[in-house]
């Protein structure tokens, strides 16, 4: 009763491993072929990868219940779109448009005669694209205001007018006052505003968002991206180009592009596990165990993805990450497997070492695949559908690979057993001699000879890296300065792990799903560089019932619209405002507004002569059931400034106390993101390491071990989020689903580790580690740099979303790896080391045998 063992469910499992191992290696071709026929029998949903595919960019990279998507349905319903009044700022959605950037060549002035022909000519060849035979231009498709089709304000007044009257960012025209500041990048002024030069010119190209020439628009977008990415006609400036369709036909076009990269990672890890597995010994050689032990891996992917295909679960780009996850998680299976073989008499029959294999191994990975398993299950819960998607392929995969491990991978060791049982040559098959022949030349005993094992232990004898655990590094590590240095160590880390998780960016670059060459990528970095001094315009929303009329009330809501403008992020001289150009016509037509009778019934004279104020208002029968205004953010130039600008326009939006305000953009759909992600990955963290402490409790025997399990998951995941800040790799929604999925393999190292600690029948905390580390230590070492150089394929991609794998699993596999055989050995052997837990624990074991 006084002894703290936790191993209720641990003992009983393990002789159920242990009657299984039994079972498998009586019966092992039974176990060997069902995998086989039910992968090929699975393995024909793939048949249905073109029809699953769904990587909408909008339903799966934002969150479900975004509040951008509630404020859209809002706008949705209260402001209906104008088709004959056609506005950008005005738009609740993208629209269908095509956009080019125009950079004049060495830096020069593009305002200048040569480059801006250049533009012009550019600008000629984009409005003569037309489709259907020529029958359907541009004219007939381009999004109209006042019967006109929507043109670049820009090149009309630098056609008309002299440059040296363009001012920045108003310009005004003989049609008004126009805002120049999202068309011209780039820009040098004088005092008074005047245009000297300018880098840069954005133009824009709407059309018309109407089913009857939806078809159309799409062929004019197709036709627009081939004259652009063969246009070379320019000798004074360079052009990128952008559609409203681009980065969605960039994902979909790549969404199988890791196959290539997956197939020589599975080949890197092949030829890994070969060369790690060999040996010198003819019979003991584990080449084709270990070549078996990754095609276990490959036989779980293809029928978990293949079931899921079946049953029609989306395939998600962010799924195509999840291969290279089962495949480590299958290697450090078959190492850990191979790793306690060895360690059983070679002499014992074959089911009898898989009965002794099963109970160590099976048990071992049982923990990470029930901790495993668990956290992706739980991600299947979340707020996006792209992490959905991936959790469920991934939970689905780990379970085929923890079947076929004790299945298929079990049934070929026991073949394997068999073959060695019989002294047969792992290439031939054929039965040599186990003792070297003095009248056969050296090439032949070299060649032709095999069986030795240990007489003293029974078993295979140890590998010369296990004994360099066993005689050296072990040894080395329980010395007491060592110890004293390893803590130190673990503090320092620990200290710059805290320090770079308070620098760590936030933020998503949309284009980073897209390959580096792609146009997207080329075009979103130019109107990064040139065009972030004017951010999006923003729509400040009244979303209830108002009297404008009342002065008092009108006031107060002035005085919220001018903490909009405040806001370090806002433009304070650019705003747009029905209410106020209402004011000033009541005032020119002396009007009492402060009369709610004069107010309303005027208001329709209004809109007549500023038609696109009507849009701003939703008026029914003697009330403003809702009504827009419009602010300009500025210096947005990445994506920390995007989420600092959503949080802080939404913080002054829910602080008026005048009148129920919200804030919209189209963008703010994707920046709903940056907040979720934040406590996503934490939820995530946190239940990762709850489901591992009440996993470890009831499978490790000892609660101080579980505990110390557990605290390595919080000590990983810091590591890994400090020195994600350091390799430049931001927290947003596909570093988080890579982040999330790593981290679980910081249980397999640890987990190995102290369960080998624990279970070992030594009686010193120093003694118990060198044989874990002598046991284990070889097999994770083996495990890691097998990921590490398979998944290291991922670091040459040109896709941004793989290289952040790589980057990430990096970081996690190393520190883990740090964990595992550095600094838990250490912490474990201080924490056990008082003479009072052994003689405990030595009770624990007399009454147990009693």
């Amino acid at each position: 009763m006084g002894c703290r063992r936790t191993d209720c469910l641990s003992r009983p499992l393990s002789g159920f491993f242990e009657n299984l191992g039994s079972l498998v290696g009586s019966y092992p071709l039974y176990f060997f072929v069902i995998p086989l026929v039910l992968t090929a029998a699975l393995g024909g949903g793939f048949t249905f990868l073109n029809d699953r595919q769904d990587n909408d960019l909008e339903r799966q990279y934002t969150p479900r219940k975004g509040p951008s998507k509630a404020t859209r349905a809002f706008v949705m319903e209260n402001f209906p779109y104008h088709d004959t009044m056609f506005s950008e700022e005005r738009l609740y959605d993208q629209g269908d448009f095509a956009s080019v950037i125009a950079v004049a060549t060495n830096n020069s002035n593009i305002l200048a005669n040569r480059a801006f022909q250049d533009v012009i000519r550019l600008d000629n060849k984009i409005l003569n694209i037309t489709v259907y035979n020529g029958t359907l231009g541009f004219s007939e498709l381009c999004a109209k205001a006042n019967g006109q089709c929507v043109s670049n304000t820009i090149l009309e007044i630098l056609r008309s007018e002299h440059q040296t009257r363009l001012t920045h960012p108003f310009h005004t025209s003989t049609s008004g006052p126009v805002f120049l500041g999202s068309a011209l990048g780039g820009v040098v002024t004088t005092a008074n505003g005047s245009v000297v030069s300018a880098q840069a010119i954005k133009l824009l190209y709407y059309l018309e968002d109407k089913e009857s020439t939806a078809d159309a628009s799409k062929l004019w977008l197709r036709e627009f991206k081939n004259l652009l990415s063969a246009w070379k006609d320019c000798k004074h400036i360079t052009v990128s180009y952008y559609t409203s369709k681009s980065k969605q036909e960039e994902i979909d076009s790549h969404t199988t592009d890791g196959v290539p990269l997956f197939l020589i990672t599975y080949a890197c890890a092949i030829t890994f596990s070969v060369i790690s597995c060999l040996r010198l010994d003819n019979v003991r050689n584990k080449v084709w165990v270990a070549v078996f032990g990754v095609f276990s891996s490959g036989l779980a992917i293809i029928s978990s993805f293949g079931l899921l295909l079946y049953i029609g679960v989306p395939f998600v780009i962010t799924v195509a990450n999840s291969p290279f996850l089962i495949l480590g998680i299958g290697l450090n299976n078959m190492f850990v497997m191979i790793s306690d073989w060895q360690h059983t008499k070679v002499k014992d029959s074959v089911p009898e070492r898989m009965a002794h294999s099963y109970k160590e191994a099976i048990m071992s990975i049982t923990i990470t695949f029930l901790t495993d398993l668990l956290k992706f299950s739980i991600g299947v819960t979340s707020d996006f559908p792209a992490v959905q998607s991936f959790c469920f392929y991934t939970s689905v995969s780990i379970i085929f690979c923890y079947l076929y491990t004790i299945t298929f991978f079990g049934a070929f060791l026991a073949l394997n057993g068999r073959r060695e049982a019989d002294n047969r040559h792992w290439l031939t098959c054929v039965k040599i001699p186990s003792d070297k022949l003095d009248d056969h030349s050296d090439v032949y005993n070299i060649c032709c000879v095999g069986g030795g094992y240990d007489p003293n232990t029974g078993a295979e004898k140890k590998q010369p890296a296990s004994n360099f655990f066993k005689d050296y590094y072990g040894p080395f590590l329980i010395k007491p300065w060592v110890k004293a240095a390893v803590i130190c160590l673990f503090g320092v880390y620990l200290s710059a792990s805290i320090y770079g998780c308070f620098h760590v960016q936030q933020g998503i670059e949309l284009y980073d799903l897209a390959a580096d060459n792609s146009h997207v990528t080329t075009f979103n970095r130019k109107d990064r560089q040139y065009f972030s001094a004017y951010g999006p315009t923003v729509m400040v929303i009244v979303s209830e019932e108002f009297p404008y009329w009342n002065q008092t009330s009108r006031v107060r809501l002035q005085g919220c619209i001018e903490d909009f403008k405040g806001l370090q992020f806002v433009a304070k001289d650019i705003y747009t405002s029905w209410l106020d150009s209402y004011s000033s016509y009541g005032e020119e037509s002396r009007l009492n507004l402060d009369d709610k009778d004069v107010f309303l019934k005027n208001v329709s004279n209004f809109f007549d002569l500023y038609p696109f104020f009507k849009q701003d208002v939703n008026l029914a029968r003697d009330a403003i059931h809702a009504s827009r205004f419009f602010i300009q953010t500025v210096n947005i130039t990445d994506g920390s400034m995007e989420m600092k600008m959503l949080k802080g326009l939404t913080a002054t939006a829910e602080k008026c106390g005048a009148a129920s305000l919200s804030v919209y953009n189209q963008k703010f759909i994707f920046y709903d993101q940056y907040d979720v992600v934040v406590k996503s990955t934490i939820k995530n963290v946190g239940v990762i390491t709850a489901v591992m402490l009440v996993v470890s409790l009831l499978l490790i025997p000892d609660p101080l071990c579980s505990l110390w399990v557990t605290f390595s998951i919080g000590s990983v995941t810091a590591g890994v989020t400090g020195f994600m800040w350091l390799w430049d790799v931001s927290l947003d929604s596909i570093s988080m689903i890579v982040f999330t999925v790593c981290i679980g393999f910081t249980v397999d190292f640890t987990a190995h580790i102290s369960y080998a600690f624990v279970s070992s029948k030594k009686t010193s905390p120093n003694d118990k580690a060198v044989d874990a580390l002598t046991n284990l230590g070889y097999p994770i070492l083996q495990g890691a740099f097998s990921t590490i150089l398979g998944v290291s394929v991922l670091s040459t991609s040109e896709f941004n979303t793989f290289r952040t794998f790589f980057k990430i699993f990096f970081l996690v596999m190393f520190i883990g790896m740090l964990h595992g055989l550095i600094f838990i050995p250490v912490i474990l052997t201080l924490l056990t080391g008082r003479s009072k837990k052994e003689e405990s624990k030595e009770k624990c074991l007399k009454i147990s045998k009693f």
